[in-house]
Protein backbone atom coordinates (compact mmCIF):
# COMPACT_ATOMS: atom_id res chain seq x y z
CA UNK A 1 0.00 0.00 0.00
CA UNK A 2 1.62 3.55 -0.98
CA UNK A 3 2.70 5.66 1.62
CA UNK A 4 0.50 8.78 2.52
CA UNK A 5 4.17 10.98 1.31
CA UNK A 6 4.07 8.88 -2.14
CA UNK A 7 -0.13 9.92 -2.77
CA UNK A 8 0.36 13.60 -1.88
CA UNK A 9 3.67 13.63 -4.40
CA UNK A 10 1.44 11.86 -7.26
CA UNK A 11 -1.48 14.43 -7.01
CA UNK A 12 1.25 17.18 -7.07
CA UNK A 13 2.77 15.69 -10.19
CA UNK A 14 -0.37 15.29 -12.14
CA UNK A 15 -1.32 19.07 -10.17
CA UNK A 16 1.60 20.15 -12.13
CA UNK A 17 0.97 18.50 -15.11
CA UNK A 18 -1.87 19.92 -16.07
CA UNK A 19 -1.37 23.60 -15.06
CA UNK A 20 1.95 22.88 -17.58
CA UNK A 21 -0.30 21.69 -20.19
CA UNK A 22 -3.22 24.80 -19.70
CA UNK A 23 0.15 27.04 -19.81
CA UNK A 24 1.48 25.60 -22.82
CA UNK A 25 -1.95 25.56 -24.39
CA UNK A 26 -2.13 29.23 -23.61
CA UNK A 27 1.74 30.40 -24.43
CA UNK A 28 1.29 29.05 -28.25
CA UNK A 29 -2.04 31.95 -28.22
CA UNK A 30 -4.14 29.81 -30.04
CA UNK A 31 -6.39 32.02 -32.55
CA UNK A 32 -9.76 32.82 -30.56
CA UNK A 33 -12.75 31.76 -32.15
CA UNK A 34 -14.91 34.71 -29.91
CA UNK A 35 -14.47 37.31 -27.49
CA UNK A 36 -16.48 37.02 -23.85
CA UNK A 37 -17.14 40.03 -21.62
CA UNK A 38 -19.29 39.47 -18.84
CA UNK A 39 -22.77 41.14 -17.59
CA UNK A 40 -24.60 41.51 -14.44
CA UNK A 41 -27.32 43.14 -13.32
CA UNK A 42 -27.78 46.28 -10.87
CA UNK A 43 -31.16 45.19 -9.38
CA UNK A 44 -31.45 48.46 -8.03
CA UNK A 45 -31.17 50.54 -11.22
CA UNK A 46 -32.39 47.72 -13.43
CA UNK A 47 -29.07 48.09 -15.76
CA UNK A 48 -26.80 45.69 -17.33
CA UNK A 49 -23.27 46.43 -17.34
CA UNK A 50 -20.09 45.18 -18.62
CA UNK A 51 -16.73 45.30 -17.59
CA UNK A 52 -13.42 46.64 -19.63
CA UNK A 53 -9.92 46.85 -19.73
CA UNK A 54 -8.02 49.94 -20.95
CA UNK A 55 -4.60 50.45 -21.44
CA UNK A 56 -3.31 48.37 -18.69
CA UNK A 57 -4.40 44.76 -17.49
CA UNK A 58 -6.90 44.35 -14.67
CA UNK A 59 -7.43 48.70 -15.16
CA UNK A 60 -10.95 48.01 -14.79
CA UNK A 61 -14.24 50.06 -16.09
CA UNK A 62 -17.71 49.21 -15.67
CA UNK A 63 -20.30 49.79 -18.73
CA UNK A 64 -24.06 50.01 -18.52
CA UNK A 65 -24.62 48.13 -22.33
CA UNK A 66 -26.38 49.73 -24.72
CA UNK A 67 -27.45 48.01 -27.89
CA UNK A 68 -28.57 51.51 -29.17
CA UNK A 69 -25.36 53.00 -28.53
CA UNK A 70 -22.64 54.04 -31.54
CA UNK A 71 -19.49 54.22 -29.15
CA UNK A 72 -18.44 53.46 -26.20
CA UNK A 73 -17.97 56.01 -23.40
CA UNK A 74 -16.84 56.91 -19.88
CA UNK A 75 -15.50 59.31 -17.72
CA UNK A 76 -12.04 59.65 -17.76
CA UNK A 77 -11.71 60.90 -14.21
CA UNK A 78 -7.88 62.73 -13.58
CA UNK A 79 -6.97 60.44 -17.15
CA UNK A 80 -3.80 59.08 -15.01
CA UNK A 81 -4.95 55.07 -15.03
CA UNK A 82 -4.86 55.65 -19.28
CA UNK A 83 -1.10 55.84 -19.99
CA UNK A 84 -1.12 54.90 -23.19
CA UNK A 85 -4.70 57.03 -24.18
CA UNK A 86 -4.01 59.33 -27.64
CA UNK A 87 -6.89 61.45 -29.41
CA UNK A 88 -8.15 61.08 -32.89
CA UNK A 89 -6.99 63.88 -34.73
CA UNK A 90 -9.57 65.89 -37.00
CA UNK A 91 -9.50 64.94 -40.73
CA UNK A 92 -7.82 61.98 -40.07
CA UNK A 93 -8.76 58.54 -42.11
CA UNK A 94 -10.09 57.07 -38.67
CA UNK A 95 -11.61 60.15 -37.81
CA UNK A 96 -13.94 60.62 -41.38
CA UNK A 97 -15.09 56.87 -40.89
CA UNK A 98 -16.49 57.26 -37.27
CA UNK A 99 -19.71 59.45 -37.22
CA UNK A 100 -18.52 62.40 -36.40
CA UNK A 101 -19.17 66.87 -36.47
CA UNK A 102 -15.59 68.02 -36.78
CA UNK A 103 -13.50 69.66 -34.26
CA UNK A 104 -13.18 69.73 -30.60
CA UNK A 105 -11.02 71.32 -28.59
CA UNK A 106 -10.29 72.05 -24.33
CA UNK A 107 -8.37 75.13 -23.06
CA UNK A 108 -6.91 73.72 -19.87
CA UNK A 109 -4.47 71.10 -19.39
CA UNK A 110 -3.83 68.50 -21.49
CA UNK A 111 -5.06 64.70 -20.13
CA UNK A 112 -7.40 62.58 -22.05
CA UNK A 113 -10.62 63.97 -22.84
CA UNK A 114 -9.57 67.30 -22.57
CA UNK A 115 -6.90 67.91 -26.13
CA UNK A 116 -7.14 69.77 -28.89
CA UNK A 117 -8.03 69.63 -32.40
CA UNK A 118 -9.40 66.36 -32.09
CA UNK A 119 -12.20 64.28 -33.69
CA UNK A 120 -15.61 64.76 -32.48
CA UNK A 121 -18.56 62.57 -31.70
CA UNK A 122 -21.77 62.88 -29.48
CA UNK A 123 -21.70 60.55 -26.60
CA UNK A 124 -25.38 59.92 -25.65
CA UNK A 125 -26.64 59.14 -22.49
CA UNK A 126 -31.02 57.37 -23.08
CA UNK A 127 -31.50 58.01 -19.30
CA UNK A 128 -30.88 61.60 -19.05
CA UNK A 129 -31.16 62.59 -22.38
CA UNK A 130 -28.23 63.86 -22.26
CA UNK A 131 -25.78 64.49 -24.98
CA UNK A 132 -22.63 66.02 -24.87
CA UNK A 133 -19.44 66.82 -27.74
CA UNK A 134 -16.80 64.56 -26.93
CA UNK A 135 -13.31 64.19 -28.57
CA UNK A 136 -12.65 60.30 -29.43
CA UNK A 137 -9.60 58.88 -29.11
CA UNK A 138 -7.95 55.20 -28.88
CA UNK A 139 -5.91 53.05 -26.04
CA UNK A 140 -5.15 49.49 -25.86
CA UNK A 141 -8.26 47.10 -24.72
CA UNK A 142 -7.56 44.10 -23.17
CA UNK A 143 -9.94 41.03 -23.64
CA UNK A 144 -10.88 37.16 -22.87
CA UNK A 145 -11.15 34.74 -25.34
CA UNK A 146 -11.67 31.61 -26.66
CA UNK A 147 -9.06 29.44 -28.55
CA UNK A 148 -10.03 26.79 -31.03
CA UNK A 149 -9.59 24.00 -28.56
CA UNK A 150 -12.18 25.19 -26.42
CA UNK A 151 -9.66 26.72 -23.62
CA UNK A 152 -9.84 29.79 -21.89
CA UNK A 153 -7.10 31.84 -23.17
CA UNK A 154 -7.54 34.06 -19.78
CA UNK A 155 -7.97 37.10 -19.35
CA UNK A 156 -6.24 40.61 -20.20
CA UNK A 157 -4.86 39.09 -23.72
CA UNK A 158 -4.61 42.31 -25.54
CA UNK A 159 -6.37 43.77 -28.84
CA UNK A 160 -3.95 43.91 -32.02
CA UNK A 161 -5.04 47.89 -32.22
CA UNK A 162 -5.53 50.21 -30.20
CA UNK A 163 -9.74 50.89 -29.27
CA UNK A 164 -11.46 54.13 -30.34
CA UNK A 165 -13.81 55.33 -27.37
CA UNK A 166 -14.66 58.67 -25.92
CA UNK A 167 -13.71 60.25 -23.01
CA UNK A 168 -17.09 61.95 -21.49
CA UNK A 169 -17.64 65.04 -19.09
CA UNK A 170 -18.41 63.82 -15.76
CA UNK A 171 -21.97 65.24 -16.00
CA UNK A 172 -22.87 62.70 -18.58
CA UNK A 173 -22.80 59.90 -15.95
CA UNK A 174 -25.61 60.98 -14.14
CA UNK A 175 -28.36 58.47 -13.87
CA UNK A 176 -26.36 55.46 -14.39
CA UNK A 177 -25.54 52.52 -11.92
CA UNK A 178 -23.35 53.67 -9.26
CA UNK A 179 -21.35 50.67 -10.05
CA UNK A 180 -20.39 52.40 -13.51
CA UNK A 181 -18.30 55.31 -15.01
CA UNK A 182 -20.12 55.22 -18.66
CA UNK A 183 -21.55 52.78 -21.42
CA UNK A 184 -20.73 50.40 -23.77
CA UNK A 185 -22.21 50.87 -27.26
CA UNK A 186 -23.41 47.67 -29.09
CA UNK A 187 -25.68 49.58 -32.29
CA UNK A 188 -24.08 48.50 -35.96
CA UNK A 189 -21.27 50.95 -36.21
CA UNK A 190 -18.10 51.42 -37.12
CA UNK A 191 -17.14 52.36 -33.40
CA UNK A 192 -19.06 49.49 -31.20
CA UNK A 193 -17.75 46.79 -29.45
CA UNK A 194 -18.84 43.98 -31.45
CA UNK A 195 -17.60 45.92 -34.61
CA UNK A 196 -13.99 46.84 -33.71
CA UNK A 197 -13.41 43.37 -31.68
CA UNK A 198 -14.38 41.12 -34.68
CA UNK A 199 -12.58 43.24 -37.21
CA UNK A 200 -9.59 43.49 -34.88
CA UNK A 201 -9.80 39.50 -34.34
CA UNK A 202 -10.69 38.76 -37.73
CA UNK A 203 -14.19 36.91 -35.85
CA UNK A 204 -17.53 36.34 -38.07
CA UNK A 205 -19.23 39.79 -37.47
CA UNK A 206 -21.93 38.57 -35.19
CA UNK A 207 -22.58 38.47 -30.83
CA UNK A 208 -24.87 37.21 -28.54
CA UNK A 209 -25.97 38.27 -25.22
CA UNK A 210 -27.55 36.20 -22.53
CA UNK A 211 -29.09 38.53 -19.72
CA UNK A 212 -28.62 37.51 -16.25
CA UNK A 213 -31.80 37.89 -13.90
CA UNK A 214 -30.34 37.76 -10.37
CA UNK A 215 -27.74 40.96 -8.95
CA UNK A 216 -24.08 41.93 -9.28
CA UNK A 217 -22.74 38.58 -7.91
CA UNK A 218 -23.61 36.55 -10.97
CA UNK A 219 -22.66 36.64 -14.73
CA UNK A 220 -24.44 37.04 -18.31
CA UNK A 221 -22.34 37.11 -20.87
CA UNK A 222 -21.21 38.95 -24.23
CA UNK A 223 -19.81 36.47 -26.99
CA UNK A 224 -18.29 38.60 -29.79
CA UNK A 225 -17.73 36.26 -33.31
CA UNK A 226 -20.24 33.46 -32.26
CA UNK A 227 -19.29 30.09 -31.43
CA UNK A 228 -20.61 27.10 -28.78
CA UNK A 229 -23.16 28.35 -26.16
CA UNK A 230 -22.93 25.87 -23.69
CA UNK A 231 -25.18 25.82 -20.20
CA UNK A 232 -24.75 22.89 -18.41
CA UNK A 233 -26.80 21.05 -16.76
CA UNK A 234 -28.19 21.47 -20.58
CA UNK A 235 -26.22 19.56 -22.89
CA UNK A 236 -26.56 21.08 -26.01
CA UNK A 237 -24.81 23.62 -28.37
CA UNK A 238 -27.52 26.50 -28.23
CA UNK A 239 -25.95 27.69 -31.33
CA UNK A 240 -27.95 24.78 -32.95
CA UNK A 241 -31.02 25.84 -31.44
CA UNK A 242 -31.49 29.27 -32.71
CA UNK A 243 -34.79 30.38 -34.28
CA UNK A 244 -34.01 33.28 -36.34
CA UNK A 245 -35.66 36.31 -38.03
CA UNK A 246 -34.29 38.71 -40.39
CA UNK A 247 -33.34 41.97 -38.66
CA UNK A 248 -35.12 45.11 -40.19
CA UNK A 249 -33.46 48.40 -41.15
CA UNK A 250 -35.58 51.96 -40.00
CA UNK A 251 -34.92 53.96 -42.57
CA UNK A 252 -34.51 56.89 -40.27
CA UNK A 253 -32.05 57.10 -38.12
CA UNK A 254 -33.58 56.71 -33.89
CA UNK A 255 -29.93 58.38 -32.70
CA UNK A 256 -30.48 61.65 -30.41
CA UNK A 257 -28.24 63.25 -33.46
CA UNK A 258 -27.86 61.69 -37.00
CA UNK A 259 -27.33 63.39 -40.47
CA UNK A 260 -30.58 63.49 -42.16
CA UNK A 261 -31.26 60.36 -44.36
CA UNK A 262 -29.09 58.14 -42.11
CA UNK A 263 -30.82 54.57 -41.36
CA UNK A 264 -31.03 53.56 -37.86
CA UNK A 265 -28.04 51.42 -36.61
CA UNK A 266 -30.72 50.21 -33.78
CA UNK A 267 -31.72 46.69 -33.92
CA UNK A 268 -35.69 46.64 -35.10
CA UNK A 269 -37.38 43.07 -36.11
CA UNK A 270 -40.84 42.42 -37.40
CA UNK A 271 -43.33 41.55 -34.64
CA UNK A 272 -45.88 40.18 -36.75
CA UNK A 273 -49.10 39.34 -34.14
CA UNK A 274 -49.23 39.17 -30.14
CA UNK A 275 -50.85 36.29 -28.57
CA UNK A 276 -52.08 35.14 -25.12
CA UNK A 277 -52.54 31.72 -24.27
CA UNK A 278 -52.43 30.90 -28.17
CA UNK A 279 -55.52 33.54 -28.65
CA UNK A 280 -54.79 36.47 -31.10
CA UNK A 281 -54.35 39.75 -29.71
CA UNK A 282 -56.62 42.15 -31.89
CA UNK A 283 -53.72 45.02 -33.00
CA UNK A 284 -54.05 47.81 -35.12
CA UNK A 285 -51.31 46.06 -37.58
CA UNK A 286 -49.71 49.07 -39.24
CA UNK A 287 -48.33 49.73 -35.71
CA UNK A 288 -46.03 46.88 -36.28
CA UNK A 289 -44.49 48.17 -39.35
CA UNK A 290 -42.16 50.68 -40.06
CA UNK A 291 -43.38 53.47 -42.34
CA UNK A 292 -42.11 56.25 -44.86
CA UNK A 293 -41.11 58.27 -41.52
CA UNK A 294 -39.57 55.92 -39.47
CA UNK A 295 -42.17 55.47 -37.22
CA UNK A 296 -43.65 52.09 -35.76
CA UNK A 297 -42.08 48.58 -35.43
CA UNK A 298 -40.51 46.91 -32.60
CA UNK A 299 -36.80 46.63 -31.53
CA UNK A 300 -34.85 45.82 -28.80
CA UNK A 301 -33.46 47.98 -26.05
CA UNK A 302 -31.06 46.82 -22.97
CA UNK A 303 -31.96 50.14 -21.64
CA UNK A 304 -35.53 49.83 -21.45
CA UNK A 305 -35.93 48.00 -17.75
CA UNK A 306 -39.55 46.58 -19.22
CA UNK A 307 -41.30 46.49 -22.68
CA UNK A 308 -42.49 49.63 -23.75
CA UNK A 309 -46.07 48.99 -25.68
CA UNK A 310 -47.77 52.33 -27.87
CA UNK A 311 -51.52 52.80 -26.01
CA UNK A 312 -53.68 50.60 -28.01
CA UNK A 313 -51.24 47.58 -28.10
CA UNK A 314 -50.63 47.80 -24.33
CA UNK A 315 -54.35 48.54 -23.36
CA UNK A 316 -55.10 45.26 -25.78
CA UNK A 317 -52.54 43.00 -24.25
CA UNK A 318 -53.60 43.71 -20.63
CA UNK A 319 -57.45 43.19 -21.38
CA UNK A 320 -56.63 39.74 -22.98
CA UNK A 321 -54.12 38.98 -20.70
CA UNK A 322 -56.67 39.41 -17.47
CA UNK A 323 -59.47 37.13 -19.24
CA UNK A 324 -56.97 34.45 -19.34
CA UNK A 325 -55.50 35.15 -15.75
CA UNK A 326 -59.19 35.12 -14.87
CA UNK A 327 -59.60 31.29 -15.84
CA UNK A 328 -56.40 30.42 -13.98
CA UNK A 329 -57.93 32.00 -11.11
CA UNK A 330 -55.81 34.91 -10.49
CA UNK A 331 -57.03 37.48 -8.50
CA UNK A 332 -56.58 41.09 -9.89
CA UNK A 333 -55.55 43.30 -6.77
CA UNK A 334 -54.80 47.26 -6.68
CA UNK A 335 -52.30 47.97 -9.89
CA UNK A 336 -48.67 49.36 -8.99
CA UNK A 337 -47.02 52.02 -11.26
CA UNK A 338 -45.72 51.58 -14.02
CA UNK A 339 -47.62 48.55 -14.19
CA UNK A 340 -51.29 48.15 -15.34
CA UNK A 341 -52.65 44.64 -14.47
CA UNK A 342 -51.41 43.03 -10.64
CA UNK A 343 -52.07 40.19 -9.14
CA UNK A 344 -52.64 38.27 -5.52
CA UNK A 345 -48.97 36.41 -5.51
CA UNK A 346 -51.12 34.01 -3.33
CA UNK A 347 -53.18 32.66 -6.80
CA UNK A 348 -50.15 31.91 -8.63
CA UNK A 349 -48.21 28.90 -8.77
CA UNK A 350 -44.90 28.41 -9.60
CA UNK A 351 -42.65 26.08 -11.98
CA UNK A 352 -39.52 25.62 -13.18
CA UNK A 353 -39.77 28.81 -16.06
CA UNK A 354 -41.27 31.12 -12.98
CA UNK A 355 -44.79 32.48 -11.74
CA UNK A 356 -47.57 29.49 -13.81
CA UNK A 357 -49.48 32.57 -15.71
CA UNK A 358 -50.87 32.79 -19.17
CA UNK A 359 -47.85 32.73 -22.08
CA UNK A 360 -47.17 35.82 -24.02
CA UNK A 361 -46.10 35.25 -27.80
CA UNK A 362 -44.44 37.21 -30.27
CA UNK A 363 -44.83 36.23 -33.43
CA UNK A 364 -42.03 36.54 -36.00
CA UNK A 365 -41.63 37.34 -39.73
CA UNK A 366 -39.49 34.52 -41.46
CA UNK A 367 -40.46 31.80 -39.33
CA UNK A 368 -42.98 30.21 -37.51
CA UNK A 369 -42.03 30.38 -34.45
CA UNK A 370 -42.89 32.56 -32.00
CA UNK A 371 -40.65 34.10 -28.96
CA UNK A 372 -42.48 32.88 -26.08
CA UNK A 373 -42.50 34.58 -22.79
CA UNK A 374 -43.07 32.45 -19.49
CA UNK A 375 -43.92 33.88 -16.23
CA UNK A 376 -40.35 34.61 -15.15
CA UNK A 377 -40.15 37.05 -18.08
CA UNK A 378 -43.84 38.63 -18.49
CA UNK A 379 -44.11 38.71 -14.28
CA UNK A 380 -42.50 41.04 -11.94
CA UNK A 381 -42.83 40.57 -8.15
CA UNK A 382 -43.49 43.81 -6.20
CA UNK A 383 -43.23 42.05 -2.58
CA UNK A 384 -44.48 38.65 -1.65
CA UNK A 385 -47.91 39.60 -2.21
CA UNK A 386 -48.58 41.29 -5.46
CA UNK A 387 -46.80 40.29 -8.76
CA UNK A 388 -47.90 42.77 -11.90
CA UNK A 389 -47.43 41.99 -15.40
CA UNK A 390 -43.76 43.24 -16.99
CA UNK A 391 -45.30 45.60 -19.93
CA UNK A 392 -45.68 49.30 -20.04
CA UNK A 393 -47.55 52.08 -21.55
CA UNK A 394 -45.45 53.83 -23.75
CA UNK A 395 -48.33 55.98 -24.37
CA UNK A 396 -49.90 57.21 -27.88
CA UNK A 397 -49.66 60.90 -26.84
CA UNK A 398 -47.24 62.10 -28.24
CA UNK A 399 -47.48 59.53 -30.73
CA UNK A 400 -44.40 57.03 -29.49
CA UNK A 401 -41.05 57.05 -32.18
CA UNK A 402 -41.36 52.91 -31.67
CA UNK A 403 -44.94 50.98 -31.19
CA UNK A 404 -42.92 47.91 -29.27
CA UNK A 405 -39.78 48.29 -27.56
CA UNK A 406 -38.62 44.82 -25.97
CA UNK A 407 -36.92 45.57 -22.76
CA UNK A 408 -34.11 43.89 -20.69
CA UNK A 409 -36.40 41.90 -18.25
CA UNK A 410 -38.03 40.22 -21.06
CA UNK A 411 -34.51 39.23 -22.51
CA UNK A 412 -32.89 37.76 -19.70
CA UNK A 413 -32.40 34.19 -19.20
CA UNK A 414 -32.38 33.83 -23.37
CA UNK A 415 -29.71 33.45 -25.80
CA UNK A 416 -30.03 36.35 -28.03
CA UNK A 417 -27.72 36.35 -31.40
CA UNK A 418 -27.32 39.30 -33.72
CA UNK A 419 -25.93 38.04 -37.31
CA UNK A 420 -24.75 41.17 -38.57
CA UNK A 421 -23.10 38.60 -41.55
CA UNK A 422 -26.23 37.40 -42.24
CA UNK A 423 -28.70 40.27 -41.13
CA UNK A 424 -30.86 37.76 -38.60
CA UNK A 425 -31.53 38.15 -35.38
CA UNK A 426 -31.43 34.41 -33.44
CA UNK A 427 -33.15 33.19 -29.94
CA UNK A 428 -33.34 30.62 -27.91
CA UNK A 429 -36.14 29.49 -26.00
CA UNK A 430 -35.81 30.18 -22.35
CA UNK A 431 -32.61 29.00 -20.57
CA UNK A 432 -34.93 28.05 -17.74
CA UNK A 433 -36.92 26.03 -19.74
CA UNK A 434 -34.00 23.67 -20.11
CA UNK A 435 -32.72 24.03 -16.08
CA UNK A 436 -30.51 26.21 -16.76
CA UNK A 437 -29.31 30.45 -16.39
CA UNK A 438 -27.06 32.60 -18.18
CA UNK A 439 -24.78 32.65 -15.28
CA UNK A 440 -24.12 28.90 -15.92
CA UNK A 441 -22.48 29.11 -18.76
CA UNK A 442 -19.49 27.13 -18.96
CA UNK A 443 -17.37 30.05 -20.98
CA UNK A 444 -17.19 33.11 -18.66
Amino acid sequence: MPSCITYHLFIFSLTILFWFSISNAQSKKAKPTALLFPIRKDVDSNQYYTTIEFSSPHNFKNMVIDLGGQHTWFDCGSGSDLPTYSPIRCGSAKCRNVKNFGCVGCNLPRKPGCTNNTCGVASYNPYTNDVYAQGIGEDALYVDSVSTNGLSIGSSYPSPQPYLFSCAHSDLVRGLSNSTTGMAGLANTTTSLHTQMSAQFNLPHKFAICMPSASDYVLGQIFIGGGRYLYPPYNTDIATELFTTPLVINPVSTAPTYTEGDPSDEYFINVKSISVDHKLVALNSSLLSIDKQGYGGTKLSTVTPYTKLETSIYKALVYNFNKAAALKKMKRVASVAPFGACFSSKTIANSQTGPVVPYIDFGLAGNDHNWRFYGANSMVPINKDVMCLAFVDAGSKPKPRTSIVIGGYQMENYVIEFDLVSSKLGISTSLLFHNTTCPQSLLR
